[in-house]
């Protein structure tokens, strides 16, 4: 692990966040993980996907068995149960480990899910938030999902509070708050492929790469 980094980056919805993170994922030659943390948790625990994305970024709730139409959670009926019913926090456990796990084994970028507070002890992390102004985002979340200034604002203020809560809930800090974050950086200033030029800039001097 000494020699691995990790750049964990939080963001708002439209701000780019993803696909900033992929490009320079992609640049940097290192493993990204966004939604693929949900087939890995799925895969490591036996639990149909279905149950890690119907939670996926959300703070502590119950959920029974079954509640996704499914007589066990399971993706092999094979194995037993955990019991009658699982949390949110018992599937935010279950990432976890996979988080850490993935970033013991290699260089790694890994987009929200509180990998920043998960990676807390790790020697080697950058933690970056990236948000944008209102406006681009309504712009990018319309010609995204077709839709249009109205219900960008309404995916807007759900799905921040939605990661707002969840973070804050699970790692005791503030989303989107400096004092949280090596770098906060606003995406629509430079626009996005400007802003993965001066993000790799400033991982390579932080950890001295070639």
């Amino acid at each position: 692990m000494k020699e691995n980094y990790v750049i964990n980056i939080g963001r708002q919805l439209g701000s780019g966040g993803r696909e900033i993170g992929f490009k320079l994922a992609c640049r940097l030659g290192i493993a990204f993980y966004d939604k693929e943390l949900i087939n890995l948790a799925s895969k490591a625990s036996g639990l149909c996907e279905e149950f890690f994305e119907k939670a996926d970024e959300k703070a502590s709730a119950p959920f029974l068995s079954g509640v996704l139409g499914m007589r066990f959670p399971f993706a092999n009926e094979a194995m037993m149960p955990f019991g009658n019913c699982l949390s949110n926090d018992a599937l935010f456990k279950i990432q976890s480990d996979v988080i850490r796990q993935a970033a013991s084994e290699q260089s790694s970028l890994f987009v929200g899910r509180c990998a920043d507070y998960i990676l807390r002890d790790h020697p080697r992390q950058i933690n970056i938030f990236i948000s944008a102004s209102l406006e681009a985002r309504i712009a990018r979340l319309g010609v995204t999902y077709q839709v249009d200034e109205e219900g960008a604002k309404a995916m807007i203020h759900k799905t921040d509070k939605e990661r707002s809560d969840y973070y804050n809930y699970y790692s005791f800090k503030t989303w989107g708050d400096a004092g949280t974050y090596h770098l906060c950086i606003d995406s629509s200033v430079l626009g996005l492929d400007d802003t993965v030029d001066f993000l790799h800039s400033f991982v390579k001097r932080v950890f001295e790469l070639p």
